[in-house]
């Protein structure tokens, strides 16, 4: 396979499949299929297909076991499939060496973990700072866009404190700045709820809703809690590696989540964080051989 490059790549004609799901679709799964070995065979996936659209917020549900986080790893490229397709940037990346997909996931995907995933040595700056520190900007630039962040979840204050000074709504609000910070094309969250109470739980599902809301950016959420599932657009119910149902869900526009309860109202808009005339392209890796 020759090397990847997103710039070159999204300038090119696409085949028709690739440039339809390009132009309404944050990332599409074709019949996806995982199969873990070992002395039987699990089949974790048994044949998904859905697609996100740009600027929608769906979650998953379903029992232990579903398939759920599975399904989540390989739509972040931290897995890969058995078989089928997944499309991201209009490419397969399916099929990508592992020091491609470390640059489709940096530069394309946010993460937001249930434990966090704080560098307990950093500060919270620092931490946010991090997903930014391979794409070619000034010190400057990364600390702009890391305070910006900061400054929308509400917790700028917190700049200079390491993680473990701060309550666990703390830590996953710096998570979903981290996020923020890189502008990815869409974020995953994996029961960004799991290990919080339920004031913290709203503040920070309000937060995603806001980030989903005002800077249009595709979310997925895996979460066993439904009350928070009936605040996202689309429910993708899962169950024995297959999708169960889909419910479609009104968002009442109106309802501005407990996050603004906590933050008041907006100050600055996400959009500031975009197209940095200090960011370079960074090049994605060359090589690194074949999957």
């Amino acid at each position: 396979m020759g090397s990847f490059d997103a710039t070159v790549t999204l300038a090119k004609p696409f085949t028709s499949l690739a440039e339809h799901l390009m132009d309404e679709t944050a990332i599409a799964l074709l019949d996806v299929r995982k199969t873990y070995g070992g002395g039987v065979p699990t089949q974790a996936l048994r044949g998904i297909t859905m697609s996100v659209k740009r600027g929608e917020f769906v979650s998953v549900v379903g029992p232990s076991g579903s398939g759920k986080s599975t399904l989540l790893n390989i739509m972040g490229a931290l897995d890969k499939p058995t078989s089928g397709k997944v499309i991201l940037a209009g490419q397969d990346v399916s099929r990508l060496p592992d020091s491609k997909l470390s640059y489709i996931r940096n530069r394309y995907i946010g993460f937001v973990f249930q434990s966090y995933n704080l560098v307990p040595r950093m500060t919270v700056l620092e931490n946010v700072m991090l997903p930014l520190m391979v794409r070619g900007m000034s010190m400057e630039e990364m600390k702009r866009r890391a305070m910006a962040s900061l400054r929308e979840v509400g917790i700028l204050e917190l700049a200079g404190k390491r993680p473990n000074a701060l309550s666990g709504g703390q830590q996953q609000r710096v998570a979903i700045a981290r996020a923020v910070a890189a502008d990815p094309r869409f974020i995953l969250a994996d029961e960004p709820t799991g290990n919080l109470d339920s004031v913290s739980s709203g503040i920070v599902m309000g937060l995603l809703r806001r980030v989903n809301r005002e800077s249009g950016k595709s979310i997925v959420m895996v979460t066993h809690n439904m009350e928070l599932a009936k605040m996202t657009d689309r429910i993708v119910h899962i169950r024995d590696g297959l999708i169960e149902k889909v419910e479609e869900v009104a968002r009442d526009e109106r309802d501005l989540g407990p996050e603004e309860q906590v933050l008041g109202p907006r100050k600055e808009a996400l959009e500031p964080l975009k197209g940095s005339p200090e960011e370079s392209s960074p090049k994605p890796p060359v090589g690194g051989g074949s999957s």
